[in-house]
């Protein structure tokens, strides 16, 4: 399901690169990505999620082979096969969270489906925060709202970028029990980026994903 060989990125104009070490995961796996700052934990998901081009190496994801895909391929791979909790939940201010789970059919040219957004708002348990902006609602609802719009497509693959860093330990505990769960739920691979010991202490059988800092020749 997921399949990382020789991956190299490097930083336009910086002279500076990054190689990855190789990793291969099973469908409904759980990966922790381990790195210090500047390892390349956010740079690694954005490859894996066909948000930056691969330039060296081969990336498996969800039966795609990331290298092998146009632009317009790769916006319908994600659509179909991921779904991404960024750092930044990135939740439209402006608009009340069904509108912002709204916005995931319209970025994919499609219409809204109005009984999946019920059924994953009630699985997250934030029926009652439909109509509400995403600053009317707490750290860990607003964690959730991001969670629901990585779900609304039954993703093969989640994506989850420091999902606890922010999080006081209770929230931080419930926040990761809930993104496992629901993967579990899905069978979805989960492939999570942290430097939070928290979470290495309630995973401790996922598999490691440890990167260093190493310089690209």
């Amino acid at each position: 399901m997921l399949s990382a060989e020789g991956v190299v990125h490097r930083f336009a104009g910086s002279g500076r690169g990054l190689r990855f070490p190789d990793l291969h995961a099973a469908q409904g796996e759980q990966v922790l990505l381990r790195g210090p700052s500047g390892s390349g934990k956010s740079t690694l998901l954005a490859l894996l999620a066909g948000l930056l081009t691969l330039q060296e190496g081969a990336l498996t994801v969800a039966g795609a082979n990331l290298a092998a895909l146009s632009p317009r391929a790769a916006d319908d791979w994600r659509g179909r096969c991921l779904g991404i909790v960024p750092q930044r939940l990135h939740l439209s201010a402006g608009l009340s969270l069904r509108d912002n789970l709204r916005l995931v059919a319209f970025a994919r040219r499609q219409p809204s489906n109005e009984s999946r957004i019920d059924e994953v708002l009630a699985r997250l348990g934030l029926q009652a925060h439909a109509a509400q902006r995403p600053s009317q609602l707490s750290a860990g609802q607003a964690q959730r709202a991001a969670l629901a719009r990585a779900l609304l497509g039954q993703p093969q693959v989640l994506l989850a970028d420091e999902p606890t860093a922010n999080l006081d330990d209770e929230a931080a505990q419930q926040a990761l029990a809930l993104i496992t769960e629901v993967a579990a739920e899905y069978r979805a691979t989960l492939v999570l980026a942290t430097h939070d010991s928290r979470v290495m202490a309630q995973l401790p059988a996922a598999r490691r994903w440890s990167l260093g800092a190493e310089v690209a020749a």
